[in-house]
């Protein structure tokens, strides 16, 4: 039976890209305009906070660097931080020229290589990139034309590479080649013109299936490989914005969620309801699928 508990009930107004890190035994995710980076340690049922100096979009540890090494992605591009000593380090800026975009959704891949898709903060123009950051630190722009990357994630086998761009309702599957980090043959996988909400945050299970978060409509969606949907689970919040698997036989899914009703473009976009939800802004736990996901890579670097 599928149960559904809310683990950290903070509020979050923009929560983002939660990432189980098994050797941690912790999920890290991110309130974009806390600016602040969260983690939750399920054994404990404990949360930590960190605050950051500009809107943060990803967190994710590091292979190297030592003990509390993180990469992470602000506003305006890469930085190296450090949970422990909360030293910022700067790797790379993109997009400095376009001042209309920041980045947004990130994910590792299984050789430890980081890519992250940037937005039109407004959500109106296709002005934003998706860039690769290798271990050596050497940064790569791989997709452009972008209103809002969200989603990336890859099959098991590693040769599919997924993406969302949000404001277009379409998900996109790649050609991907893990010796070089590549990506071709770009095709729609799925629309959701037809859904009651919009692709967001995503992820892959053992089984190949793809998961993904669907803001406004509330519903996680996990489709075949084939693209066609399989089950839907619905959320006690509207606003629910990304998706990822862990715990110790990672059969539990971490949902993060937002607070936010507001939109910074000219139309109403998110779901306002005449009643506050409670416990919207959340980290949710489901637990009862009987669904196991893949283990997440620290950034090799």
């Amino acid at each position: 039976m599928v149960k559904i508990e809310c683990v950290v009930d903070e509020g979050i107004y923009l929560g983002e890209g939660p990432v189980w890190d098994a050797e941690d035994g912790m999920v890290y995710w991110v309130n974009i305009k806390g600016p602040t980076i969260w983690g939750y340690n399920p054994s404990t049922n404990s949360t930590r906070n960190w605050t950051l100096p500009k809107d943060v979009t990803s967190v994710f540890r590091r292979q190297q660097g030592g003990p509390g090494a993180a990469v992470i992605t602000l506003a305006d591009g890469f930085y190296f931080y450090n949970l422990e000593t909360e030293a910022l380090d700067l790797i790379a800026k993109v997009d400095e020229n376009e001042p209309r975009t920041r980045m947004n959704d990130a994910k590792v891949d299984r050789r430890g290589r980081l890519f992250a898709g940037g937005e039109d903060e407004p959500e109106e123009f296709e002005i934003s990139g998706l860039w690769r950051l290798d271990p050596d630190l050497t940064v790569t722009k791989v997709e452009s034309g972008i209103v809002c990357n969200n989603g990336p994630c890859w099959s098991p086998d590693d040769k599919t590479f997924y993406h969302t761009d949000t404001f277009k309702d379409e998900i996109y599957a790649y050609d991907y080649d893990i010796e070089t980090g590549n990506i071709s043959n770009k095709r729609v996988f799925i629309s959701t013109k037809d859904e009651p909400g919009v692709a967001d945050g995503s992820t892959v299970d053992a089984e190949g299936y793809y998961w993904n978060a669907q803001i406004i409509g509330g519903q996680l969606v996990r489709y075949t490989p084939e693209g066609e949907v399989d089950r839907r689970i619905q959320m006690p919040v509207r606003n629910i914005t990304s998706v990822m698997f862990g715990g110790e036989n990672l059969d539990e899914i971490y949902v993060s969620s937002m607070a936010r009703v507001d939109h910074p473009g000219s139309e109403d976009f998110f779901i306002k309801e005449d009643k506050p939800q409670p416990q919207a802004g959340g980290l949710f736990r489901v637990t009862g699928t009987g669904i196991k996901g893949l283990p997440e890579t620290r950034f090799a670097g």
